[in-house]
């Protein structure tokens, strides 16, 4: 690499809402090698797991991501009550989705504002961001916040949405339609915008299947890998909807992807609205007295992509393990091949394409000891504490 100099992005830096260093090196004008380090941001979500309460856990992962709040506590919640073997009420399961493609809409629609700015185009992020405060303005009247909002638990929902605010979400998202169909014809039919992500960042099908990428990343490159069809949960599979795909595989093909998904989107909460109108306001949770012993895995599909979520139970009132894995530890890996031989100019646009969340992406790279300041555990001794950990419980179970 001596013949080329390196330009770093991050890990404090405009295009990024997070810290995260990557490392650029370029040969003129053109990206020949990338690479990026993490670990500036971890706060250590699965170990704290294990000092809390399951229903504490909750507000804790939360916290993972602010744009997809809902997102993880859903994934924790389908792994508690695989443990459980448990079936949420109907009512529970649209409410639940309704929440979580509420989130779909505000992601993407902040996904396309920055999008916008990051290419120099304002008036796409003040469009976008102008049309996303009503759908935050809805969280708010549900659930009393407008980000974090506290709506799961174990067997279901802490609040219900009762049948006289079914009108005014209905007519929100009358205006969504409208003002997302003005939005996606922007993009659509703007030249500027075509020779500014028509062919940039190309992934292809069997780069998406290398990497184990999810969500519009993947669906961009004509995958159709949906959690919420591929292992369904709360109400998706008792409402009509469908997988909305592209071909192109780059950055103009995400953009694609995640606007025609805030369509399905809005027509999964308004049939689930009119699920919930016939029905007689009731039951938006059953009582759960024990977590008993067992392990559950639970997935949901955020914004971004698959979430995961495993759990180990030994019968007390917090879990004994919890693992976690967001979609942008496998997504953001493609930047090595969605970059190289990019023009600088260029890859920006690239590594924001896959809408990185780098809070969600953390993990810790060493441990040292803050008096001494010598290093305790480098990373491989870590991940070998973890699966002697994993190893252990999963005897134990067996026992």
């Amino acid at each position: 690499m001596s013949n080329k100099f390196l330009i770093p992005i991050g890990p404090y830096h405009p295009l990024q809402e997070e810290p995260e260093l990557f490392k650029l090196y370029c040969d003129g004008e053109i990206v020949r090698d990338i690479k990026w380090e993490t670990g500036y941001n971890h706060r250590g979500i699965e170990k704290l797991a294990e000092s809390k309460t399951y229903d504490q856990v909750f507000f804790l992962v939360e916290r993972i991501c602010g744009i997809c709040s809902t997102s993880h506590p859903f994934a924790f919640a389908n792994a508690v009550e695989e443990i459980c073997r448990i079936e949420i009420t109907d009512r529970a399961k649209y409410i639940r989705s309704i929440i979580g493609e509420l989130e779909r809409i505000h992601s993407h629609l902040l996904w396309a504002g920055l999008a916008g700015h990051f290419l120099g185009y304002n008036t796409v992020f003040m469009w976008a961001w102008k049309y996303r405060e009503p759908v935050l303005d809805l969280f708010e009247m549900i659930t009393g916040n407008r980000n974090s909002y506290a709506m799961f638990k174990v067997g279901g929902v802490r609040r219900d949405i009762e049948n006289n605010k079914i009108p005014d979400i209905l007519k929100v998202m009358d205006e969504v339609k409208k003002k997302v169909t003005l939005l996606t014809g922007a993009v659509m039919d703007d030249p500027v915008i075509h020779s500014r992500t028509k062919g940039v960042g190309v992934l292809t099908r069997q780069d998406i299947t290398d990497y184990g990428a999810v969500g519009p990343t993947a669906r961009a490159s004509g995958v159709a890998i949906d959690i919420r069809k591929d292992d369904p949960y709360a109400a998706y599979p008792l409402v009509n909807w469908k997988v909305i795909t592209a071909e192109g595989g780059d950055v103009f093909a995400k953009a694609e992807v995640r606007l025609l998904e805030m369509f399905e989107s809005v027509s999964i909460i308004e049939q689930c609205l009119e699920k919930l109108r016939k029905e007689k306001e009731g039951d938006i949770s059953i009582k759960v007295k024990e977590i008993p012993e067992g392990i559950g895995t639970g997935r949901a599909e955020a914004p971004r992509g698959e979430v995961f979520h495993c759990v180990f139970s030994d019968g007390s009132n917090s879990p004994v393990r919890h693992k976690i894995r967001a979609p942008s530890y496998v997504n953001i890996a493609t930047f090595r091949k969605s970059c190289i031989g990019q023009s600088i100019s260029d890859a920006t646009i690239s590594l924001a394409a896959v809408d990185p969340c780098y809070c969600c992406t953390e993990r810790l790279a060493a441990a040292y000891d803050e008096a001494s300041g010598k290093k305790i555990f480098n990373a491989r001794e870590l991940i070998e504490l973890s699966v002697n950990k994993t190893r252990l419980l999963r005897e134990q179970q067996v026992r």
